[in-house]
């Protein structure tokens, strides 16, 4: 159990750093796409201030003539701006036809290629977007309006270095991370630990302690019966002397199932044959109380396990299921096999609304506020959890309708 305990701490801490991880590399991506976007917005606009071409002044390309930026962040313009960005321009007429190509500052686009990109940017019906590796943005012009595309290879290519690096850099981070959460994970569940073997062995102790004057008590009682006859008071002592009995040795097996350590005795056996002989054997109390048993088993469920803890996991269904069934009511035991083994135990119960079916396993649970006694203890739904658990499979609890309860228990093939 404590071994689990600490995979699942594992498991949860792993998962909230990588989270963290893809968090912030996307947070970081975003914020890195939006910046190279801005900056190529800003070179589209500028270009297109200027008709297709860089504001000029006095014959030479002006970056005073670029439209202002209040932003510090994007204040990238120089003298040497207009000489390092690759871009060009298609201007349409008012009725869409092609009235010049400008492709003097790019090497790698003929004219033929800029009409395509500019016709295949009109079907888009966007003002501003990317096509192939270029940043374009519509504008007006003289009589018509015009594409003008920025080349963004060189950007997009070192925004993809930069990411993967960043990527890597975290994934690095995060695997060390996780490598001090394994370290330190068996000091984070050692008080736990620790809490828990001495609840075991306090269980532990507690059944020798309890053994010795429990047996004294049930031996005296029949050297009591042997003088003094039978009676009720010892008849109610000796009820009351088996009752703690079975609840030490039931405290007992629990806490032995949930020692990790504890052993299987695999095998490979007849799993429905078993369910319908248990059941059966609950058919003679089920009829004296007015309740019956209805018992659905698919042919041939081979199941491989511990035939005597899975019995006793039957063995707990049907003795909770008759405990809590309504008199003149119904219990049905079904067996199915699809991928896993499928077993279910539902039974009427007209307080089903009383029920919270969130605590059904914890130990000592009882549905009746009360705590009357009905013949249990609270134990054996937790008995039947662990068995489940140990056969790397799980058991549930639900409510069918308003008044029948059932236990689903899905045992892995």
């Amino acid at each position: 159990m404590i071994y689990k305990l600490q995979r699942k701490f594992i498991l949860i801490s792993a998962l909230s750093v990588f989270l963290v991880i893809a968090l912030v590399f996307g947070i970081i991506l975003t914020l890195n796409i939006a910046s190279t976007n801005k900056n190529m917005d800003i070179l589209a606009d500028s270009i297109s201030s200027g008709g297709g071409n860089f504001p000029i002044s006095n014959g030479a390309p002006n970056p005073n003539g670029f439209p202002p930026t209040n932003d510090r962040n994007f204040n990238f313009i120089n003298p040497e701006t207009p000489f390092s960005t690759r871009h060009f321009t298609v201007i349409f007429d008012e009725f869409g036809n092609v009235k010049a190509v400008k492709t003097e500052a790019i090497y790698s686009i003929s004219k033929e290629e800029a009409i395509n990109l500019a016709k295949e940017v009109l079907n888009n019906d966007n003002e501003r977007g990317w096509i192939s590796n270029y940043r374009y943005k519509i504008f007006n012009s003289t009589n018509g309006y015009g594409i003008v595309f920025v080349d963004g290879s060189m950007n997009r290519a070192i925004l993809m270095q930069s990411s993967t690096i960043l990527g890597i850099v975290l994934l690095i981070c995060g695997a060390i991370v996780l490598l001090l959460i394994i370290f330190f994970s068996k000091r984070a569940v050692k008080p736990i630990a620790d809490s828990y073997e001495k609840q075991k062995q306090f269980v532990t102790d507690a059944n020798h302690e309890l053994k010795t004057p429990l047996t004294l008590i049930l031996t005296n009682l029949d050297i009591a019966e042997s003088e003094l006859g039978k009676n009720e008071w010892l008849d109610d002592i000796r009820d009351e002397s088996n009752r703690m009995t079975e609840l030490v040795n039931q405290l007992v097996a629990l806490s032995r199932m949930d020692e990790d350590a504890h052993s299987l005795n695999v095998s490979s056996f007849d799993f429905g044959n078993m369910v319908y002989e248990t059941a059966s054997e609950f058919e003679a109390l089920a009829n004296e109380r007015n309740k019956e048993v209805i018992i659905n088993i698919d042919d041939d469920i081979t199941c491989k396990g511990d035939h005597d803890l899975l019995k006793r996991l039957v063995g707990i269904l049907m003795d909770n299921a008759i405990k809590y069934c309504d008199t003149n009511g119904e219990i049905t035991v079904t067996l199915k096999k699809r991928k896993n083994i499928i077993l279910t135990v539902e039974n009427t119960y007209a307080a089903i609304d009383e029920i919270e079916l969130d605590r059904v396993f914890d130990r000592f649970y009882r549905a009746d506020k009360a705590r009357t006694f009905t013949g249990g203890y609270g134990i054996g739904l937790s008995i039947a959890q662990s068995i489940a658990e140990k056969h790397k499979g799980n058991i549930s609890a639900y409510k069918k309708d308003n008044n029948t309860i059932g236990f689903k228990v899905i045992i892995k093939t």
